[in-house]
């Protein structure tokens, strides 16, 4: 039985998949909702979405932003145990947070539409991580065996504040 790929999101994928219901992301949420890869995430990275959920020019188009919370939170499996450094560093210190879970995570990618985290892209496929958009990332490339550290993740269970 083949594992299945663990990815990390950044928070714009986010937003494409939950709240624009972006047709670049429709696979990776089909992938998702059908439990066919596993999404890791930190608490950080969840409270990054509530705050950019309240920002105003969301504000309109999100009519329940606990509801798309709840949403991930029924997908990502919650990241606990310490990141430490990548092997990577991003020049945005704002995108750091997904390298480093992705490399702790031991991850089979990064889904990502931020250009300073996509020039990395090469020097991380050499370490066993693929980066990649949503579109250009490909199911059937799972970039490896099974990760380890399952001892360090849990489901998330707080309810989003807000």
């Amino acid at each position: 039985m083949t594992a299945r790929a663990r990815l990390v999101l950044d928070t714009n994928v986010l937003l494409d998949w939950l709240v624009f219901e972006d047709l670049a992301v429709a696979r990776l949420g089909r992938a998702i909702e059908e439990g066919a890869v596993q999404c890791v995430a930190t608490a950080e990275m969840l409270e990054e979405l509530r705050r950019v959920l309240a920002y105003p020019q969301f504000a309109a188009r999100v009519s329940d932003s606990h509801a798309i919370l709840r949403r991930w939170q029924r997908h990502a499996v919650a990241w606990t145990a310490d990141l430490g450094p990548a092997r990577l560093r991003c020049t945005d210190p704002d995108d750091q947070k997904f390298l480093d879970l992705a490399f702790a995570a031991q991850a089979h990618w990064l889904l990502s539409k931020d250009r300073a985290v996509l020039r990395l892209a090469g020097r991380a496929a050499r370490l066993g991580l693929r980066i990649a958009t949503p579109a250009r990332w490909n199911p059937a490339d799972e970039g490896g065996s099974a990760p380890a550290g399952s001892a360090n993740r849990r489901e998330y269970s707080p309810r989003p504040s807000g």
